[in-house]
Parts: structure tokens; C-alpha cells; sequence
């Protein structure tokens, strides 16, 4: 009896501890209901309106005889007179200060010819866009009302942790003031394929779709940590990942457009690529990690410091450089004119420089092709042509006077290493190749199943590649 007794209170013990630690564990999940009554108040939509200019009369078709002469008589049905459409689109943003200054994305408000802020309590104002900025996709309102505007404080984006609870606030498919929340999920990352290379993005898996965009990201504190941008997804709709500006790197971006009207960014002059783990070993890596310089530009702040092609860049101003999109994040967001420190990875040592930052110039690439010319391809696969023997014109295109053409790729270890027709080979195992004889000497040297790196040019902008060469 008393052994049926021990086992009851046993039980009936561990019952409790269990409920009492399950009471405990959900009264340490956040309510949001509080924190989304005291900022949803400042959260507001943006209604955008854009002209869409109609096509010009030459672009029209003509009516059903084809001819203008008849046209003037009867008519064109498929001419309607030349009117412009509006469009109607929007976003989210919030108000950051009692004078009326909001802040959304550029993409929200992009091209449009009228801006109107709604706010909660139904109040609409005329907005005047301040300034936007396109690469780093945000964008400064203003309106002028002489009403009390709530508005929201700024949190201290750097402070954010992974796994840390954060609510969104916006406008979903015009669903207003919808409130979601979850969990940030990463920091700092980078976005594939898009051309929003220099921000550091909070990355959650907060609920955000089409109208979200512009709204704030909070913590606890209620404090705004960043701003509602993008999504990853290939249905177009939320699929758990979501992206956010952080707040520090917006405020520094509208501090430059309240102060300049623009925005100036840092400019290092290189075009970099990931360490892989073939290209570590090669290097002397202890493990893959920095961004490796694939090509310098001339006159180039990183030229001035004497940077090279083959360093690998690990720290910058202070900073590791733990993937090569690390490096414009940091670099994109040094004043112009600022002298840094960088470390560099080079002939299997570390080596201190000194750059002095420059200032960002948008230029666009030119893309050079090569005249196809059938030869005979060798170990590596490919087929190559010297510089020196093309014409002066192709290699203004090319914009190199040295090195060796790939005319043409065969099935093998250069195509499947990604050599393209059109290439310029300038390196072989870190060795220079000028011209042909260079070119084939080096390649006499090279084993089979061996696995080697070469330096190519494409489109003006050079990159590293290992090549393994079957036994």
C-alpha cells in the first residue's frame, strides 16, 4: 500500500512540474498585442500614383486601309486620341519624427507623380519625396500638416541578435495595419541576383507580401530595427524568408540626402569572387574565407595601394571577410576620401595596406566577343589564339594586350569549369601568360589528375577558376 502511495505522489508530483513548467514556458512567449497597439498609430500607407505616357502616333497601327489619306475621312479605330494613364500603386512606411518626415523604399514610390499618406485614423496628406536612393532602396517623404503626427523611435540595428522576436506592421494586398511576427533568422545577408549588393539585410521569417514593402520591422522595445523590403520566393507570395533594410544603414542614408540631396558611397576598384575550398588549398588558405581580387581597375583606389590580382582580401577597416559579398557591404558604406587598413592574404602570407577609400561612379560594363577560329584543343580542353595576332580593333574590344583568346571550348575539364569562347587566359598556376608561347610552355608542365588555377578576363573584369585535369 505504502509502495502504491510513494508512486502516486510521484507522479502526481512530476504532473505539476510539468504543467508548471509548460504555464512558464508559454508565459515567456511575447504577447504583441500591446506593442502593436502603441505603434500601429504611427505606421502608415503610401498611395503612389504614376503617369504611363501613351505610345506616340508612330507606334500606333494605322486603320483599316493602311493609309493616312483615309485615315483623315473616316477615322482610325485603332488610333484612340493620345491620353496618358495613371496608375495607381503603393507601400507601407512610418513616420520618424514629428515634423512629418517618413521613411519608405524607393521601389514604393519610384516614378511617381503624386504621393498620398494615409494614416490609421483615416487623415490623407500630400507627401513631397525629399530624396530616394535606388541602390540602397529607400526613400525620404515629408509632409506639412500642422496636426500632431505620432511617430515611431529608431532601435539600434547593430544590436539585433539571430533568433531574436521582431513584428512587422504594413499594408499586405491593402490589408492595412496587418501585423505579423517571428524571428530573425540571419544578419547581414546578401540578396543573389540583385542589384542590392551594398546592404547588410535582416533576414526573418516574418510574413511579408506585396504592400508590405516600406513598413517597419520592431523589436520588443517597439523600437524600429529596419525597413520592410523584399521577399524570396518563387511564387511571388511569402515563403518564409523575408528581407529587411537595417535601420542604421538607412539612417545613414537619409542623413546624406537630408545634408547632400544624394548619396555618396565608398569605391575599392575591384571585381572580386568566393574562396572555394580548391582555391584555399591552392593559396594556402587555412579555410575558404575572404574575397578573392579577380581583376583591378586602372586609376582605381585599389590600384593606388597596390593591391593585385590573386590577393585575397580578410579583413577590411576592421572587419572580417568571411564571403567575398562581405566586402561591398563594408566598402559601399566608408565615406569617400577615408584612409582604411586592410589585410590581404598574398604569397602565403599576411600583408597590412593602406587604401584611401574613393567615390562610387556608376559605369556599366561592355560585353567583348572573339571571332570563332577552329584549332586543335590541348590538356586543358580549349583552344586558344594570341592577343598580339588579332586586329587592332579587337583588341581595343577586348581591352587587353596580352594573354591568350579561348576560340574555342571542347567537352573536358575547361567546360566544366566554366571556360567560356571568348576568355582571355592571363594566369596558369599563378604563372603569367603574355602571349602564345608562354601559353603552351606552361601547359607542358601540367599533370593529369592534377588540379590547377587559371586567371580569366570576361566582359573587362577577371576572376579565378580551378580546372581539374583527368588522370
Amino acid at each position: 500500500m505504502q509502495k502504491k502511495l510513494f508512486v502516486f505522489f510521484t507522479l502526481f508530483l512530476i504532473s505539476n512540474l510539468g504543467w508548471s513548467q509548460l504555464n512558464q514556458n508559454v508565459s515567456d512567449l511575447p504577447n504583441f498585442a500591446s506593442l502593436a497597439e502603441q505603434v500601429t498609430p504611427a505606421v502608415v500607407n503610401v498611395s503612389v500614383t504614376k503617369v504611363i505616357k501613351s505610345p506616340t502616333q508612330n507606334e500606333m497601327r494605322r486603320g483599316p486601309f493602311n493609309d493616312p489619306f483615309f485615315d483623315d475621312f473616316f477615322g482610325s479605330p485603332y488610333n484612340p486620341p493620345n491620353r496618358d494613364r495613371k496608375v495607381a500603386s503603393g507601400g507601407s512606411g512610418f513616420i520618424i519624427s514629428e515634423d512629418g518626415y517618413i521613411l519608405t523604399n524607393h521601389h514604393v514610390i519610384e516614378d511617381a507623380s503624386e504621393v498620398v499618406i494615409v494614416l490609421q485614423d483615416r487623415r490623407e496628406f500630400s507627401a513631397e519625396i525629399i530624396g530616394s536612393d535606388k541602390k540602397s532602396d529607400v526613400a525620404l517623404l515629408k509632409v506639412k500638416t500642422n496636426e500632431n503626427l505620432p511617430f515611431l523611435n529608431l532601435g539600434d540595428s547593430e544590436k539585433v541578435r539571430v533568433g531574436d522576436w521582431v513584428m512587422a506592421i504594413g499594408s499586405p494586398y491593402s490589408f492595412n495595419a496587418t501585423v505579423t511576427a517571428g524571428i530573425v533568422s540571419a544578419k547581414a545577408r546578401s540578396v543573389p541576383g540583385q542589384s542590392t549588393s551594398y546592404i547588410p539585410f535582416i533576414q526573418s521569417d516574418v510574413a511579408i507580401n506585396p504592400g508590405n514593402s516600406g513598413g517597419p520591422l520592431f523589436n520588443l522595445n517597439g523600437e524600429v530595427i529596419g525597413i520592410n523590403a523584399m521577399i524570396y520566393s518563387n511564387r511571388g507570395g511569402y515563403m518564409g524568408i523575408s528581407f529587411t533594410i537595417p535601420i542604421n544603414y538607412a539612417d545613414e542614408i537619409v542623413k546624406q540626402i537630408k545634408e547632400n540631396g544624394f548619396v555618396s558611397r565608398g569605391w575599392l576598384g575591384v571585381a572580386v569572387q568566393e574562396v572555394t575550398k580548391d582555391l584555399a588549398d591552392s593559396f594556402g588558405l587555412d579555410v575558404p574565407r575572404g574575397a578573392l581580387i579577380g581583376s583591378v581597375l586602372k586609376d582605381s583606389p585599389a590600384e593606388k595601394a597596390g593591391l593585385k590580382n590573386g590577393d585575397v582580401i580578410i579583413d577590411f577597416d576592421g572587419q572580417k571577410i568571411i564571403y567575398s559579398g562581405d566586402l561591398p557591404l563594408i566598402v559601399g558604406r566608408i565615406p569617400p576620401e577615408k584612409k582604411v587598413n586592410a589585410t590581404i592574404f598574398r604569397d602565403g602570407k599576411k600583408v597590412s595596406v593602406s587604401v584611401t577609400i574613393g567615390k562610387l561612379d556608376e559605369k556599366v560594363a561592355q560585353d567583348t566577343t572573339v571571332d570563332e577560329k577552329e584549332e586543335t584543343g590541348n590538356i586543358l580542353g580549349i583552344a586558344v589564339k594570341d592577343i598580339a595576332s588579332l586586329t587592332d580593333p579587337e583588341q581595343k574590344q577586348l581591352g587587353q594586350d596580352k594573354g591568350v583568346v579561348v576560340s574555342r571550348v571542347f567537352p573536358g575539364p575547361a567546360s566544366e569549369a566554366g571556360i567560356r569562347r571568348g576568355d582571355i587566359i592571363n594566369k596558369i598556376q599563378f604563372k603569367d601568360v603574355g602571349n602564345i608561347k608562354d601559353y603552351e610552355k606552361i601547359s607542358k608542365t601540367l599533370k593529369k589528375g592534377s588540379t590547377i588555377t587559371l586567371r580569366i578576363i570576361r566582359d573587362k573584369n577577371g576572376s579565378f577558376l580551378t580546372l581539374k585535369i583527368p588522370k
